[in-house]
């Protein structure tokens, strides 16, 4: 039988912690070991978890094991999803993608760039919405650099109009949204409006970078 506390790479085990027989007590240096050697499957052996890296990390960890004790005194809601924020290059695109290997048992999101998800919105028109904003389980990347919608000659604010969609499915069925950003929250205002704004609050934990961050695509 698979030992649940473990997973296993290119035919290495990694140790995420021990298994008592009802939970897995997580070790939080053995997951940073694991997202290290995943990050480099995923990536290429360049990548590496940087010490500045680490206290974002351990907040996302705790979110995806659901560690109930440590999020409340990170003053995280495991119900709610991540907005991932920082400056250009930080690694929030690379760590969203990571994450979805450290509990694999648990579903998994897609992780779409908003720019590909306006291109889409050109081309087919508001099913786009419909599609990003229905039961799919998202990461929409790099929220606020997208280009606004246009359509047939009508102008959309595309993610504005499925972050809508996706907070009205959140309070019906409490499916998660999470997303990436470079902007502050008054630069996310002023992209997508007051009223869009008020219910990111509602959807996300924010996790932020801070931003003097080195940029470690350089």
């Amino acid at each position: 039988m698979a030992n649940p506390s473990s997973i296993v790479e290119d035919g290495i085990e990694y140790s995420l912690g021990k298994y008592d027989g009802k939970r897995i007590i997580y070790d939080f240096p053995k997951i940073l070991i694991f997202l290290e050697a995943k990050g480099k499957i995923l990536f290429g052996q360049h990548f590496k978890i940087f010490e500045e890296d680490k206290d974002i990390l351990f907040k996302l960890s705790n979110y995806f094991i659901k560690d109930y004790i440590n999020c409340e005194k990170l003053r995280i809601d495991p119900d709610k999803g991540i907005l991932l924020t920082g400056p250009v290059g930080c690694g929030k695109t690379s760590l969203m993608k990571l994450m979805r290997y450290l509990v694999p048992h648990q579903r998994s999101y897609v992780v779409m760039p908003c720019r590909n998800i306006v291109f889409a919105f050109n081309h087919l028109g508001y099913k786009t919405i419909e599609d990003y904003g229905d039961e799919g389980f998202f990461c929409f990347d790099d929220m606020g650099i997208e280009p606004i919608g246009r359509h047939y000659g009508r102008d959309c604010n595309v993610i504005g109009e499925i972050l809508i969609s996706r907070y009205e499915l959140f309070l019906q069925t409490n499916l998660k949204t999470h997303g990436t950003t470079n902007l502050s929250a008054i630069e996310i205002e002023d992209m997508y409006g007051s009223r869009v704004r008020s219910r990111m609050k509602k959807l996300f934990n924010l996790i932020d970078f801070d931003y003097n961050t080195n940029d470690k695509r350089k």
